[in-house]
């Protein structure tokens, strides 16, 4: 597949999106309401327009957003660590921003709130990982990063299991559960100009680094040798690649999977050279969690949990890449 089809699959993934719900529109109808828009002439059927502009509209921008930024940042994960293993969460930041968000909802914080905890929490956890990394020398740097990691995680996620088991369980502790499990439910326009700018900042290092992220990935002594700065570039990526899951996370819960499942994917279909790779995966990233967001939905008379339907796909897929034992992946 190629970029210019993955765009065209986006596309009709987002139309169907639009299409699907309690209140179903139906294509002509979808097509006058975005006629009328564009044009800027009275609104054909106010209702249609509220659900498409006001409800669906940025939901689904929102859900794309988050897919891509998820799916960029564990490509970058993957080339930096070489291993497709790799998930966007290594370094602790799906864990911090858990915390984070627990801690604000805790608290009784309201949403832009827990937002912003969930956010600060996902970056501090990053720093503690980094910090500890610093200070541990004589040892291979990946790797005590990589373990550096797990500890936080592990730290982290030992926090949110005290404060869910501290939390009032009439109203604290469903909320909590809620969000741990991911959803896009109550996300609307503010939240998606929460989220649109720090992953737009985030993708700009990884862009311009794209040739030296492909060099990164023979070793940091062939890379040092053929003029790339290691440190800078890794610091680099580490630092846009978190920023981008942290914002993804603070707006939407833990959503798990994307950012290892569909790099993967995107290398298998497009090749591993991280220029033609990374928008590949942010395509892609997009068209899945917005299948999986419209699935969530409209499959049952309740939404379902998006980390449930992303880990009934990851799941599978996951055993599959531990079986071939990491081969293609070069």
């Amino acid at each position: 597949m190629s970029l210019g089809g993955a765009s065209l699959l986006l596309l009709a993934i987002a139309a169907l999106a639009l299409a699907l719900g309690a209140y179903p529109v139906t294509p002509p109808l979808l097509v006058t309401v975005l006629w009328s828009k564009l044009r800027g002439l009275p609104e054909a059927n106010a209702a249609a327009a509220t659900v498409i502009f006001a409800i669906r509209g940025p939901r689904i921008l929102g859900a794309m957003l988050v897919g891509a930024a998820l799916s960029s940042a564990g490509a970058a994960y993957q080339g930096l660590f070489r291993n497709p293993l790799v998930s966007p969460d290594i370094l602790g930041v799906s864990s911090g921003s858990a915390l984070g968000a627990v801690a604000g909802i805790f608290l009784g914080l309201g949403v832009a709130g827990i937002e912003a905890t969930a956010f600060i929490g996902g970056l501090v956890a990053v720093l503690a990982v980094y910090g500890i990394a610093a200070a541990i020398r004589g040892r291979d740097p990946l790797l005590v990063l990589v373990l550096s990691g797990v500890v936080i995680g592990a730290l982290m996620g030992s926090g949110v299991a005290l404060l869910k088991f501290l939390a009032d369980p009439e109203n604290q502790l469903p909320a909590i559960t809620f969000w741990l499990l991911g959803s896009l439910a109550s996300f609307d326009r503010g939240d998606l100009m929460v989220v649109t700018l720090p992953v737009v900042v985030a993708l700009l290092p990884l862009i311009l680094l794209r040739w030296q992220l492909d060099v990164m990935t023979l070793g940091d002594e062939e890379a040092s040798a053929l003029g790339v700065n290691v440190r800078l570039v890794r610091g680099s990526v580490i630092a846009a690649a978190t920023l981008m899951t942290a914002a993804a996370v603070a707006v939407s819960g833990i959503v798990g999977w994307v950012g290892l499942v569909v790099p993967h994917i995107a290398r298998l279909t497009i090749g591993p050279g991280f220029a033609r790779l990374l928008p590949m995966a942010a395509l892609l990233g997009a068209g899945f969690l917005l299948l999986v967001d419209t699935a969530a939905r409209t499959l049952g008379t309740i939404e379902l949990p998006l980390g449930v339907l992303t880990a009934v796909v990851g799941t599978p897929v996951f055993l599959f890449l531990l079986a071939r034992g990491g081969r293609g992946w070069n």
